[in-house]
């Protein structure tokens, strides 16, 4: 079985609504269903729940994250995921810094998706809009991310 982890600061709005979302695309695709999706935060608080404009901005697209439990990032998580995808390339360096031997399969998720260094706009402390802003961003490179994942 194939292991994904997505990784941001605090596992309340991006990498949680990364893991829901890719999930939720995975699901449709039958050659997917060995694939576990977890997410995790650097500075995570653990048991927190999703932010309410996360758990508003899903809910728009039929994908209920009310029952997501933050966790902080640990490097039994990072030792055991195939593949690791950040929401910036600061979330990348920690990891890198924490276990340099996860350097073959840690990128940022833009970096994946489109061989690009950018990183996906935080939305903490904002209105919904940058959480919609936000969930595009990722949801767009997600779509890119599934070609490409068959040969993790």
């Amino acid at each position: 079985m194939k292991h994904i982890l997505f990784v941001c600061t605090g596992n309340t709005c991006r990498s949680s609504m990364a893991e829901a979302l890719f999930r939720d695309m995975l699901e449709v695709r039958e050659e997917f269903n060995e694939i576990r999706v977890e997410s995790a935060g650097i500075f995570a608080t653990d048991n927190r729940p999703a932010s309410k404009q996360a758990i508003k901005a899903l809910e728009e697209e039929s994908i209920d994250l009310t029952n997501h439990r933050s966790q902080q990032l640990t490097a039994d998580q990072i030792l055991k995921a195939d593949l690791i995808l950040t929401m910036t390339d600061n979330h990348k360096e920690a990891i890198l810094r924490m276990a340099p031997d996860a350097k073959g399969k840690t990128f940022t998720l833009k970096e994946f998706a489109f061989n690009e260094i950018k990183d996906i706009h935080d939305p903490f402390g904002q209105s919904i809009e940058g959480y919609r802003s936000s969930k595009a961003e990722i949801k767009k490179a997600l779509e890119k991310v599934i070609g490409k994942i068959e040969n993790i």
